[in-house]
C-alpha cells in the first residue's frame, strides 16, 4: 500500500541566507581588527655647503673617577671626596671659560655615589653641560 501517491517528493536545497549572514559577520570582524598602515614620506634633497672645520675647541673639564672613588679634575687629584671640594676644583678648572663641558670618565667599577657626587659638584659650580665618556669593548 502506497499512502503517498499524490505527494511529490521534496528536493533538498541549500539555504543561502545563513551563509550570507556568516560571511558578513566574518567580513565585519576582519574590517574591525585589521590595522591599516599608511606610509607617506617626503623626498627631500637638502642643500650642500662646504665650511672649514671649526678651529675653536670646546672648553672641556675632564673629571676621572677611579675604582677606589678618587676624583681627578684635569689629571690633578681633588683634596677630598665630598661634593664641596669637587665643586671648588671644578670652578678652578673652568676658570673664565664660557659654558665649559664637564666630561666624566668613570671607571667601570666606580661606585654610583662617586659619580653622583661629581654631578652634584658640577651643579654647585654652575656647570650645566655634563657628558660621560665611554670606550668601545676590545675585540
Amino acid at each position: 500500500m502506497n499512502f503517498q501517491r499524490g505527494r511529490m517528493r521534496d528536493e533538498p536545497e541549500i539555504n543561502l541566507i545563513p551563509l550570507i549572514d556568516v560571511l558578513l559577520v566574518i567580513l565585519i570582524f576582519l574590517m574591525i581588527t585589521t590595522t591599516y598602515s599608511k606610509f607617506s614620506g617626503l623626498e627631500i634633497n637638502l642643500p650642500t655647503a662646504e665650511a672649514p672645520p671649526n678651529q675653536e675647541q670646546p672648553n672641556e673639564v675632564n673629571v676621572a673617577v677611579t675604582a677606589a672613588g678618587e676624583v681627578l679634575v684635569n689629571r690633578s687629584p681633588v683634596g677630598g671626596r665630598d661634593v664641596d671640594s669637587i665643586a671648588l676644583a671644578l670652578r678652578k678648572a673652568a676658570g673664565d671659560s664660557k659654558e665649559p663641558i664637564v666630561v666624566i670618565n668613570a671607571d667601570a667599577k666606580a661606585t654610583h655615589q662617586s659619580v653622583i657626587d661629581v654631578m652634584q659638584g658640577a651643579q654647585r659650580a654652575g656647570l650645566a653641560h655634563i657628558s660621560f665618556a665611554t670606550q668601545a669593548p676590545q675585540k
